[in-house]
């Protein structure tokens, strides 16, 4: 059975207007949200307790990033992989960009459960499956794991770390891959759900600590919460038709966020739904996942 929600509170806590809001990630350490608007392009910090958001620009758009364990950040830019200070300030660019970045750019990515960096691409032009799927390793070697997908989406592990969920968002697809933790490679890939209704465009996704994953309906105005068969467990209307990925927070990890965008939207859309691009949340009866850091 499908419930309309298991959330109550739902809220925008910060009317960013973001253009292109992604890829929460919350610090257990600092209890703040770090997300991105990727066009902007600028990685931002939310501290919930003051409701201050601090803006730290980029020189290009900003696909994903990531927390470091000895301090900063990992970035996943237009030109390629870097590492930038507390402050934003990038120190230096660990790995070029494995693309053509006038029609190519990093999209989605986290690190998985070992602390490797997963990094996806995306066609700009939506004209081929020619992004891919990126493991940025320890060392910073750059590695490519898998291939043939138009807008790589939707990466999360399950709590035991031996499942990698991917979605390619044009194609309404998301997967299921048996992972090795050992060398971080995903293999034996399977659907784990396929969309057909217009408005059910699979985009960033985290999973809870019950391993059912979170899917941002990005054009749909919803989020799916599934069963790790794939079973449809509930859905969760939010107050802008493009959320883009959600995050588990809070000193509990029960405060889900989420980003949403408002990029090509048009006038009636934003006047009816004013909030969009805004930073959300709400509380969920079971907790999510501490989010591992980059281990390089």
């Amino acid at each position: 059975m499908i419930v309309s929600t298991s959330a109550d509170g739902l809220r925008c806590v910060l009317e960013a207007k973001a253009s292109l809001g992604e890829c929460p990630i919350w610090s257990a350490v600092e209890q703040a949200l770090y997300w991105v608007d990727i066009n902007a392009p600028s990685l931002n910090r939310f501290d919930p307790a003051t409701g201050q958001n601090t803006v730290m620009p980029m020189p290009e758009s900003i696909g994903c990033f990531a927390l470091r364990r000895s301090g900063g950040f990992v970035v996943a830019l237009r030109g390629g992989i870097w590492f930038a200070q507390r402050d934003g300030s990038l120190l230096r660019r660990v790995a070029p960009a494995p693309y053509d970045p006038l029609h190519h750019r990093f999209n989605d990515g986290r690190c998985d459960p070992r602390g490797r960096l997963i990094v996806g691409t995306m066609n700009e032009k939506r004209d081929g499956t020619t992004g891919a799927l990126y493991r940025l390793d320890a060392d910073c070697t750059l590695t490519r794991v898998l291939a043939d997908m138009t807008i790589s989406n939707g990466l999360a592990f399950s709590p035991d770390g031996r499942t990698m969920y991917h979605a390619d968002t044009p194609a309404q697809l998301i997967t299921a891959h048996d992972y090795d933790a050992a060398t971080g490679t995903p293999s034996n890939a399977r659907i784990f759900a396929r969309f057909t209704d217009p408005g059910d465009r699979p985009d960033g996704a985290a999973v809870d600590s019950e391993g059912c994953y979170w899917t941002a309906q990005y054009r749909g105005g919803k989020l799916k919460r599934m069963a790790p068969d794939g079973r449809l467990l509930t859905e969760v209307a939010l107050p802008a038709m493009c959320p883009t990925m959600c995050a588990f927070g809070g000193r509990d990890l029960r405060t889900l966020y989420v980003t949403s965008a408002r990029q090509q939207r048009d006038a009636e859309e934003l006047a009816r739904l004013p909030l969009s691009g805004g930073v959300f949340s709400m509380r969920v009866s079971v907790p999510g996942l501490p989010e591992p850091s980059f281990a390089g």
